[in-house]
C-alpha cells in the first residue's frame, strides 16, 4: 500500500482569464475546482491509474470534506483528522494571452498538538502496511518543519521508501531524515544548493552531493527543458515530451506518484521515471490540477527516453 500524508489540504480553484489587467474586474472564460496539495495530488493520480492508496492528514470545514470526496471518488482510501479552521483553497489564474500561471495561495488549518499526535498514531499505524510513503507540500502555520524530519524517519527506521516534495525549511528538515527520494524543481534546488542551477551539468553536481551528504537521490524538473534523475549507481536526463499546455498544475506530482508506484512494488525505478513523466505530461492536457486521463498516459509511456547522464 501506498501511503501519502498531506498536512496542509488544498482545494484548487483554476480560472483561465482572457487577460491579467489589475484594477478591473475580470471575467473567465473557463473555471474548474480540482485536488491541491502535493501528496494528496498523488494519491488522486495513482487512483486515476487504478493503483490503490491510502490518503492522510489534515482537513476541515466543507471544502476539507470536499477534497476527501475527491479522493474517493477517485478510489483513493481516506482518513483525514478533522482539526480547526477551513481547508484552504487556493486560486490558480491561467491567462491566454501570454500562457502565464500564477498561483495564489493560503494558509487557514488551526492543528493543535493533540491532533498531531492523532495523526502520528494513525500514521504509525498505516506503516504497517505501507511500501512506499508520499510526503511533502507546505505546513499549517502552527506546525513546525521538524514534522517532516520526524513522519520520515518514522518509515525510514522500519526501510520504508519515502518519496518527499517540498521547499525551503521544510526540505531542509526533511532532508535529515534522509527520504529516499526528493523532487525539486529548479527555484527549490536552487534554494537548497545556495547557488543558481543554470544547466543539467549544474544540477547534476548538486544532485551528487546530496547523495553523498543525504544518501537522497533525486528527481529534478524543469518544465519544458524536461528532467533530471541523479540516482545511486546512475542519472537520467529525461527530455520534456511536446504538448500543448492547458495547466502545468500539478505535472510534478505526477513524478511523485510515478516513483511511488515502482517503489511500492519493488520495481526498477526507472519504471517510475517512464510513469512519472508519461503522467506528468497527461496532466498538462487537462485544466485541473492533477488531473489526468489514463488513456493519455498509457499514450505518453512509450515516448518517454531515460537518456544516460552525463
Amino acid at each position: 500500500m501506498i501511503v501519502t500524508v498531506t498536512a496542509n489540504t488544498t482545494l484548487d480553484h483554476t480560472v483561465v482569464i482572457p487577460t491579467l489587467d489589475k484594477g478591473r474586474t475580470i471575467r473567465a472564460v473557463q473555471s474548474t475546482f480540482s485536488m491541491g496539495g502535493k501528496p494528496a495530488d498523488a494519491s488522486f493520480i495513482l487512483g486515476a491509474l487504478g493503483i490503490p492508496s491510502l490518503a492522510l492528514g489534515f482537513a476541515a470545514g466543507v471544502i476539507g470534506q470536499k477534497v476527501e470526496g475527491l479522493l474517493q471518488a477517485r478510489g483513493v482510501s481516506t482518513d483525514f483528522i478533522q482539526v480547526g479552521g477551513e481547508t484552504r483553497i487556493n486560486t490558480i489564474i491561467v491567462a491566454q494571452d501570454g500562457g502565464e500561471q500564477t498561483t495564489i495561495t493560503t494558509s487557514t488549518l488551526d492543528v493543535s498538538p493533540e491532533h498531531l499526535d492523532e495523526l502520528r498514531a494513525k500514521y504509525t499505524a498505516a506503516l504497517d502496511v505501507a511500501r512506499c510513503v508520499v510526503l511533502g507540500g507546505t505546513l499549517p502555520a502552527n506546525l513546525s518543519p521538524d514534522f517532516y524530519t520526524e513522519f520520515i524517519g518514522l518509515a525510514r527506521k522500519r526501510n520504508i521508501p519515502v518519496v518527499f516534495d517540498a521547499a525551503d525549511a521544510n526540505l531542509r528538515a526533511g532532508l535529515k531524515a534522509a527520504p529516499s527520494f526528493i523532487k525539486p524543481n529548479r527555484a527549490e534546488l536552487t534554494a537548497l544548493v545556495e547557488h543558481p542551477i543554470t544547466s543539467m551539468e549544474e544540477a547534476y553536481q548538486a544532485g551528487r552531493v546530496l547523495l553523498a551528504q543525504y544518501g537522497t537521490a533525486s528527481m529534478m524538473s524543469f518544465g519544458e527543458e524536461g528532467a533530471l534523475a541523479v540516482l545511486h549507481d546512475c542519472a537520467y536526463r529525461i527530455p520534456a515530451i511536446p504538448v500543448w499546455v492547458v495547466s502545468a498544475a500539478g505535472a510534478g506530482d505526477a513524478l511523485l506518484a510515478g516513483l511511488a508506484a515502482a517503489l511500492s512494488r519493488r520495481e526498477p525505478i526507472e519504471n517510475g521515471l517512464r510513469l512519472g513523466v508519461a503522467a506528468a505530461t497527461a496532466v498538462c492536457l487537462t485544466l485541473g490540477t492533477a488531473d489526468c486521463r489514463r488513456e493519455d498516459v498509457e499514450r505518453f509511456l512509450p515516448q518517454v527516453e531515460l537518456i544516460p547522464y552525463p
